[in-house]
């Protein structure tokens, strides 16, 4: 075994293997900044300079990428309340509030430090758990992956968003929207209109950045003001070293969540769409004092991102002992290892042990040094958070834009980036949870498969497996845990015995939330009905899972209407109040515009000159401003997306 170790080490340290190391963990960090991009992007982009690699400088440079991109897409969650990758949904709940107290050092502090010990445990527990770890892979087969889905569903719905219900209902609405597209069974084709787009299902990166990242630049655009909120000004004392003292403090919660991280990044195709949700939901059902999570608590900081970096290694275990692809860029790994000549299975623990270890190696260096790299510029990268918001418009614009085109280099992609947008800004304005809604978008799909899997094999006697009647008396623990909490929540508030945990919302505000929710709710019964009876003549086995999903909601819904009514009070809100401010339809026509306009023109002139046009009408004609930004995204747009990434543009009806 020593002798492996070393035989692995001396792949990844024998020149140029630490070039590419480094090299590999730059642009991994640039690419978990960036939100949409993420390590599957990277590892598609990165594999063809593999072939005339050597083996240890090929595993150096794709995996030292893909480490670190986990780390570093805490920045857009902290810093825009937008997820960097999908592994950082989770992030965004507690790390976005710490941020506009001016606490964006302390919650970088605490992320960076648990990433870096997360991404090692991972490491570790590859290293220690591949002769023991069939035995645990295989206890989970498709009964568990639907009850795990479940699992994660409730905690999440019940956790996050003004209520239970409100939780529960958006969790239902995406399960709904996820089965856009062909059905897993039967070849029928759902929900589709007609659209040959919605055939293969709405893409995840434009949904996530719509529904996260439109509402805060519209958000951002309304009232110009930096990201760190001036009613906060305690909190911009904090440091980096507050939140390192945080991880420390929080030692158990780590090891916890490096463990689930581990574990779930395991179980192949499952681990990087819930490892984070698994983990936050394991956070606040553990703790006594649960007020503070989704206000700006650094625990919902720890929790997923510890998870999160562990899962790397966890995903490796499946990848090389069976290989099965523990997550979407473990797939591309394994095209990896063929154009190396290596065969992932029994042969990668016996001949080829030491490049097994070497990965190991890799995971730990890329872990660390993405951290310290991160700690080193994240004090100059906090400063974002002070300034004015208009400012970061244009740019995280073209971020969002080109995020969302690189899920598919389509046209459609543009469209469902705005829909869900309209849809992001609703929901928050409604109190309704959008990470729930992500989970139950990302999770459907799995969920229905294993779910007629697990019936075609075991019929309905996988109900009474082992594993699976712990995670159903988990799932029913948890709901039952939370329901009394928000019951006993309500009782306080009306006696007048709740603590101030944060300042209570304006009895106008509390009204105009309550209304709005009252429409969304109402609007989403209805089209939970309609999914319903347009399911009705389809077969059974692509019916069932619409109908599962169509009747909770609608009954979720109704009963959130009925909450909603009586916290509106006497007075309904005017229209005007239900549809914000007018700067709020203006950014909105400003992304239409973008779109409608790239359908004429070049996409890339399009977004240029519609970052001059925006600061021009933001900061009243000044242009040097403009030309500034201008300049900066005609760079960033060739360099980073033409000839890095190798995007296709959309042909456009006049050409130069």
């Amino acid at each position: 075994m020593l002798d492996a170790f070393l035989s692995g080490a001396s792949l990844v340290f024998t020149w140029p293997a630490p070039a590419f190391l480094l090299a590999g963990i730059s642009i991994g960090l640039c690419l978990g900044i960036v939100p949409g991009l993420s390590g599957l992007t990277g590892m598609a982009i990165l594999l063809p300079y593999t072939f005339t690699m050597d083996t240890g400088s090929a595993m150096a440079f794709l995996l030292g990428m893909f480490a670190v991109t986990t780390t570093s897409d805490t920045l857009a969650s902290v810093l825009l309340g937008v997820p960097g990758t999908a592994a950082s949904q989770a992030t965004v709940v507690d790390g976005y509030p710490m941020a506009q107290r001016g606490e964006a050092p302390r919650a970088f502090g605490a992320a960076f430090t648990v990433s870096a010990i997360g991404g090692v445990l991972g490491a570790l527990a590859l290293a220690v758990s591949i002769p023991i770890v069939k035995p645990l892979i295989m206890t989970f087969a498709a009964p568990e992956f639907v009850m795990l889905g479940l699992l994660g569903l409730f905690m999440v719905g019940s956790v996050s968003g003004r209520s239970i219900l409100t939780g529960l209902s958006a969790a239902a609405f995406g399960l709904l929207i996820s089965m856009v597209g062909y059905a897993p069974q039967g070849a029928i084709a759902r929900y589709d209109f007609g659209f040959v787009y919605l055939l293969d299902g709405l893409p995840l990166v434009p949904v996530v950045l719509g529904l996260f990242a439109l509402p805060e630049i519209i958000n951002l655009s309304r009232h110009g003001k930096p990201i760190a909120r001036e009613d906060y000004g305690a909190g911009s004392k904090s440091t980096l070293m507050d939140g390192v003292r945080d991880a420390m403090r929080n030692w158990w919660l780590v090891l916890r969540c490096g463990a689930i991280g581990t574990y779930i990044g395991m179980l192949p195709g499952l681990g990087g769409a819930i490892v984070d949700w698994v983990a936050y939901g394991h956070a606040v059902q553990t703790s006594k004092d649960r007020e503070s999570y989704g206000k700006g608590d650094v625990r919902g900081v720890i929790a997923p991102e510890t998870a999160n970096n562990a899962a790397k290694g966890g995903a490796l275990v499946p990848t090389l002992v069976f290989g099965i692809p523990g997550s979407p860029p473990m797939a591309i790994l394994l095209g990896a290892f063929l154009i190396q000549g290596l065969t992932p299975g029994p042969a990668m623990l016996s001949r080829h042990l030491d490049v097994t270890l070497s990965l190991v190696i890799i995971l730990v260096i890329a872990n660390i040094v993405g951290a310290a790299v991160l700690m080193f510029w994240s004090r100059q990268l906090a400063r974002l958070a002070y300034v004015p918001g208009r400012v970061l418009v244009p740019g995280v614009t073209l971020f969002v834009l080109m995020g969302a085109w690189m899920a598919g280099n389509q046209m459609g992609d543009w469209i469902t980036l705005l829909a869900f947008g309209v849809i992001g800004v609703i929901m928050k304005r409604a109190g309704w949870s959008r990470p729930a809604f992500i989970l139950g978008f990302i999770i459907g799909p799995i969920i229905e498969s294993s779910l007629h899997l697990a019936v075609q094999i075991h019929g309905f006697a996988w109900l009474s497996r082992p594993a699976c009647l712990v995670l159903a008396f988990v799932l029913v623990a948890t709901l039952f845990l939370n329901v009394r909490r928000e019951i006993r929540k309500r009782r306080a508030s009306d006696s007048g015995s709740e603590p101030d945990v944060a300042p209570p919302p304006h009895r106008d505000d509390l009204s105009l939330q309550a209304a709005n929710s009252i429409i969304l709710a109402s609007a989403v019964a209805i089209l939970a009905v309609g999914a319903a009876l347009m399911s009705i003549d389809w077969p059974w086995d692509s019916r069932f899972f619409p109908l599962a999903a169509s009747a909770p909601l609608v009954l979720f819904a109704a009963w959130s209407v009925k909450q909603d009514y009586a916290a509106i009070g006497p007075k309904w809100p005017s229209a005007g109040e239900l549809f914000g401010d007018w700067r709020d339809s203006a950014t909105l026509a400003w992304f239409l515009a973008i779109v409608a306009t790239s359908y004429l023109m070049p996409q890339a002139l399009v977004i240029v000159v519609a970052m001059a046009a925006y600061s021009l009408a933001a900061f009243g004609g000044r242009w040097k401003l403009a030309l500034a930004q201008a300049t900066g995204g005609a760079v960033v747009l060739y360099v980073m997306f033409e000839r890095l990434g190798g995007v296709l543009w959309h042909p456009s009806l006049i050409t130069f």
